[in-house]
């Protein structure tokens, strides 16, 4: 069984903001994409400012998850004129 709180944990935890831009269903997506490469971002700063992590670590995981996010644009041609 589920327990009750884990929602309320996740909401904490990985907090999700709405999407204010032109509704298409690749925005959403990319949106959503941009949300959790941002929370990666702060797990992966604190742990470094907390001395978790190095800064070459640190710099590296960034460095993947920002071509991670590079590609799920390009995957979603986001930003690419469509011809109606």
């Amino acid at each position: 069984m589920t327990d009750p709180n884990s929602e309320y944990k996740n909401n904490f935890l990985y907090p999700r903001s709405r999407y204010y831009g032109k509704f298409e269903p690749e925005n959403l997506v990319f949106n959503a994409n941009l949300q959790e490469f941002a929370q990666k971002i702060t797990y992966i700063t604190c742990l470094q400012t907390g001395g978790k992590l190095s800064t070459e670590e640190a710099y590296e995981q960034i460095k993947v998850l920002w071509k991670q996010l590079k590609h799920s644009k390009k995957e979603l041609a986001i930003g690419v004129n469509k011809e109606v």
